[in-house]
């Protein structure tokens, strides 16, 4: 069944008006026909199932039958943050990392980055588009706007006074072991789970940095460029509460390492290891 994100969904009279580029995808790409079935998804959670009632290239209007309850979505939102990767290494991360099911991706500019600036973010939030209704996700992965590394870690308060780690920053010479850091984290909070053991909200309201980074349900992720991170980026890091872990003997390529602990996180807080 053909899948469709809609990032505002507007439902009148029991019909959504798809149009523009969306539309043209519907008819030409997918070749949909009136009386089709359709899932819209609005890429904050909400899945509706429909029929297409028109289908041109200018407009598609589908009538909905029901809304779906089926949640895909991890417990744990993950944050990506990381340094900005050349040529079609950045598109390959935000493909498979989407796939994996992280919540947000913040392209970074670090001391070692090789790219400064970049006008890729229009490009990278339709691979994560597209990889998200690929995988069968109910909600997008949101592509933040590129973001100085020092600019980012000043949004978190110092560990002193801090509640809980907010996370993992990798580094060849990391202090601790991944699994190590999973052990103190989990000593540090309950992750995805407020007081009184229920989840909190997945679905956040504002898509902005800081509402994200700085939600109970959250897990960051922080990542190198090519050349890795330096000492003094590594220090405010941990100055801030993150753990420097490392993850293994062998070293990695940058976008390996970016899947391999999305992975790792996701089966250690998330949902693949259920």
């Amino acid at each position: 069944m053909p899948r469709i994100y809609l990032p505002f969904v507007s439902i009148l009279n029991n019909q959504i008006s798809i149009t523009a580029e969306k539309a043209h995808y519907l008819a030409s790409v997918l070749r949909c026909r009136k009386g089709d079935e359709l899932i819209v998804l609005s890429g904050e959670g909400t899945c509706l199932r429909s029929v297409i009632a028109k289908c041109g290239k200018r407009e598609v209007i589908a009538e909905v039958v029901e809304k779906l309850s089926s949640d895909p979505e991890s417990p744990l939102d993950i944050i990506l943050v990381q340094g900005i990767l050349k040529g079609e290494k950045m598109d390959f991360v935000i493909q498979k990392t989407t796939e994996l099911g992280v919540k947000g991706i913040i392209p970074a500019i670090t001391e070692r980055s090789q790219i400064r600036e970049t006008r890729k973010i229009a490009r990278w939030k339709k691979i994560a588009e597209e990889s998200s209704r690929q995988s069968g996700r109910s909600a997008t992965t949101v592509v933040h706007e590129v973001k100085a590394l020092g600019d980012f870690f000043s949004l978190f308060s110092d560990r002193g006074t801090q509640t809980s780690a907010p996370g993992i920053i990798f580094y060849e010479e990391g202090d601790i072991s991944l699994k190590d850091a999973a052990d103190r984290i989990r000593d540090t909070r309950s992750m995805a789970r407020d007081t009184k053991g229920k989840k909190f909200s997945r679905y956040h309201a504002s898509n902005s940095i800081s509402s994200l980074i700085l939600h109970p349900s959250s897990f960051t992720i922080v990542v190198g460029p090519e050349g890795g991170f330096t000492k003094e980026e590594v220090n405010t890091a941990k100055e801030k509460g993150f753990f420097a872990a490392f993850l293994g003997k062998r070293i990695l390529r940058a976008e390996t390492a970016a899947i391999s602990t999305v992975a790792l996180v996701q089966f250690l807080f998330g949902d693949m290891g259920y």
